[in-house]
């Protein structure tokens, strides 16, 4: 039975979100603030939370990026908030998705259901004979799902790895963003095509020494992205 975490801090939305995943067959948690969110989220293993944004002690942003230095898990953050640059933001931190309240909780069950089954199917799909990707001091380990650049490990997400793995594969070709998001996120994704843009800035971050003048991923202007071989 798979797992979730609540961490919301209205009880009302959180028993509603609650009693639809049980329904439904998943097992869940309430935690209602922030602090001990964290706590339980980094400490106890699930197999996917749902974060809200605005919560007392430690808001949803600060939990996804702490969560997500640990430990890859599927995090939908929930907000009331309809900002882009709230969405932008979450993502940037590695959030997989966002659900705006009000919401259906049958959409929100919907989606639950999905990242989970990608999330397994991206976990379970690399063969254990698939050799590095080595390209000028970066290392793709496929295998182990491992960056190195220069012999030093960055931490990547799961979608940050499969956007760089699948470049790379890929060298010299232009993929737009369209395309990226249909081949990394799905045809039935509920996300939005702004965060394959999000993805493309957090892999320059960690993999480029000068991320505005980029040598493995340009930015190929009104087509999309390329990485470069040479």
């Amino acid at each position: 039975m798979k797992k979730v975490l609540i961490i919301e801090d209205e009880k009302s939305i959180a028993e509603l979100e609650r009693d639809y995943l049980e329904i439904n067959g998943f097992e869940t948690d309430i935690v209602l603030t922030g602090d001990q969110g964290l706590q339980v989220a980094i400490t106890q293993d699930y197999d996917l939370i749902l974060l809200d944004v605005m919560l007392p002690n430690i808001d949803g942003f600060e939990i996804c990026r702490k969560v997500r230095n640990i430990k890859e898990i599927p995090i939908i953050m929930v907000t009331a908030k309809k900002e882009e640059i709230d969405k932008i933001r979450g993502l940037g931190l590695g959030a997989d998705d966002y659900l705006v309240k009000p919401f259906s909780p049958n959409e929100m069950v919907a989606r639950v259901k999905a990242h989970l089954a990608r999330f397994e199917r991206l976990s379970t799909k690399q063969k254990p004979e698939t050799l590095p990707i080595d390209i000028r001091g970066l290392s793709i380990d496929r295998t182990d799902r491992r960056v190195l650049v220069n012999n030093q490990e960055v931490i990547v997400t799961n979608k940050e790895f499969d956007v760089l793995t699948f470049l790379a594969m890929n060298p010299n070709q232009v993929f737009s963003k369209e395309h990226l998001f249909e081949r990394i996120w799905g045809y039935d994704s509920s996300g939005d095509i702004s965060t394959v843009t999000v993805h493309i800035r957090k892999i320059r971050e960690k993999i480029e020494h000068d991320p505005s003048n980029p040598e493995y991923i340009e930015t190929v202007w009104g087509a999309g992205y390329r990485f470069k071989s040479t």
